[in-house]
């Protein structure tokens, strides 16, 4: 009975091999193309997920060897930068979760309260103010799903429904996973906001 085995690299010639090379450097080249085009943005997200930047680069890094390990599948049905976000939100939830940060903002009492859209959101003015320094670490003791939503919503800008694609779940969830972190938000800079007497 002739041998049946699949042949291995070695087996093949240099005309079989040199399809699968070119694929493979022309793949390689892509992906290069999109972190040298995506770093920053891919950093920005992560550190907006972490709040500070040494760990920022570390889930940048992580985020993007995952998309390395996920390239050959990444079929072009949504954006690049959608593709991105999710991986980096996805891999500094991972690492949120493995620190479980002591401190959390309370969840009482934000069913009826009101939030009103943040898309002019103070942050921008107030990036390096004590206003934003104390905004930043409202939104570093946010739960992890509801740093996720208020990151990619009002820091980000996105839509509701790309926010939602990004990190997995219905618009209708997002939605309020947002009102519940803006309300925590608003009550951890009340004090802040108070006018002095």
């Amino acid at each position: 009975m002739a041998n049946c085995r699949a042949p291995r690299g070695s087996d093949l010639t240099v005309a079989e091999q040199a399809p699968n090379r070119i694929e493979e450097s022309s793949a390689t080249a892509d992906f290069e193309q999109i972190v040298e085009q995506h770093s920053s943005f891919v950093y920005n997200v992560a550190f907006r997920m972490m709040g500070n930047p040494q760990d920022a680069e570390d889930v940048a890094q992580e985020a993007f060897i995952s998309a390395y390990r996920a390239f050959e599948r990444f079929r072009g049905e949504s954006k690049v930068t959608t593709w991105l976000y999710r991986i980096t939100v996805n891999a500094a939830l991972m690492r949120l979760r493995k620190e479980k940060k002591a401190r959390t903002l309370t969840q009482y009492g934000f069913d009826d309260v009101i939030v009103h859209d943040w898309s002019d959101a103070p942050y921008r003015a107030a990036s390096d103010s004590e206003l934003g320094d104390r905004l930043r670490e409202g939104i570093g003791m946010l739960p992890d799903d509801m740093k996720a939503a208020v990151v990619l919503r009002d820091m980000e800008e996105l839509s509701n429904a790309e926010a939602a694609e990004v990190i997995g779940i219905s618009v209708s969830a997002l939605k309020s996973r947002l009102h519940r972190g803006r309300v925590l938000l608003r009550k951890h800079l009340d004090e802040y906001l108070k006018p002095v007497e």
